[in-house]
């Protein structure tokens, strides 16, 4: 592959990351013929086909992926020395993209992310709210808050916030009707509103702390929902008892909106991490916005 360049392997994996050859050529700012031009011409190098082709999309080969595989941490490497470079003679400037889950971008990014605009006016910020688990390298996003224990293997990750704990939490109509349950014991007699993983289309489980013990509670379900604010919804209106992060429902608990239940046996969940690839932050419009969320989530402005 003597004949193969840096360009034409960027423009292979913009394909790769985009599924096609227009949202190749969107992502790289260029006119689709000279996407396909270069893909063509390295597939003639290689002698193989890289991709399968249908009308809407196209599909790695066992060739192609196998380039893909061997060529992405080079081509990355490049990319962010090249990069590096240029970003000695202006400020920060381009795109830069973060994946977030709902509930994290409403505590923690809502209340900031103006600020990093005007500061950085530059820069256009994209924000990505996904409750699933997202391969940044993959969607090419630069980085990502997830739980601890959900982050990529291979993956830069700091941590941005404490290990947090999973509250319940019932309306006072609700107690009114049905009581405060004072043990685990007592939580079984109760209904629960009960969450659905988007991703895995399982029910979450509901572990709880007893005698320094996790145990696995059995509650008959009240209903099921796979959205946050629906949960805490049908908690204020008093159809079952809630399960949420606390951050998620830190307003309601704190009015007395909603009422916490059984807190001592809450359990505790993995932090959140702020993670990129190793060769994102070489990027000065990306390593700005990993520096500018540290600061205000970690330093005790949120």
């Amino acid at each position: 592959m003597k004949g193969a360049t840096y360009n034409q392997l960027t423009m292979f994996h913009a394909i790769v990351s985009e599924g096609s050859i227009s949202g190749a050529a969107r992502q790289l700012e260029v006119a689709p013929p000279s996407v396909s031009q270069a893909l063509k011409t390295l597939e003639n190098e290689l002698g193989l086909p890289l991709f399968t082709r249908s009308t809407r999309r196209v599909e790695l080969t066992e060739a192609g992926r196998a380039l893909y595989t061997k060529t992405v941490d080079a081509i990355s490497d490049l990319s962010s020395a090249m990069e590096s470079v240029a970003d000695l003679s202006r400020n920060p400037s381009g795109h830069v993209s973060i994946t977030v889950p709902r509930f994290a971008y409403k505590k923690w990014i809502e209340p900031i992310y103006a600020e990093f605009c005007v500061q950085y006016p530059d820069i256009q910020l994209e924000i990505s709210i996904s409750d699933a688990t997202v391969d940044i390298l993959k969607d090419g996003i630069d980085l990502g808050i997830r739980f601890g224990d959900k982050v990529e293997e291979g993956m830069v990750a700091r941590p941005i916030t404490p290990r947090l704990k999973e509250a319940l939490f019932a309306s006072s109509a609700y107690i009114e009707r049905h009581g405060v349950p004072k043990s685990i014991e007592e939580l079984q007699e109760h209904k629960l509103i009960q969450y659905r993983f988007i991703t895995s289309n399982k029910l979450a489980l509901l572990p709880l702390m007893d005698g320094g013990n996790t145990v696995q509670a059995n509650v008959e379900t009240a209903m099921i929902v796979n959205d946050t604010d629906i949960m805490v919804d049908a908690a204020k209106k008093g159809l079952g008892i809630g399960r949420l992060l606390e951050p998620m429902v830190e307003r309601e608990l704190k009015s007395g909106e909603l009422l916490p239940i059984l807190e001592d046996c809450w359990s505790d969940n993995s932090g959140l991490y702020l993670y990129f690839h190793r060769n994102s932050q070489k990027a000065r419009r990306v390593r700005v916005l990993i520096d500018f969320l540290h600061e205000k989530i970690v330093g005790g402005s949120l």
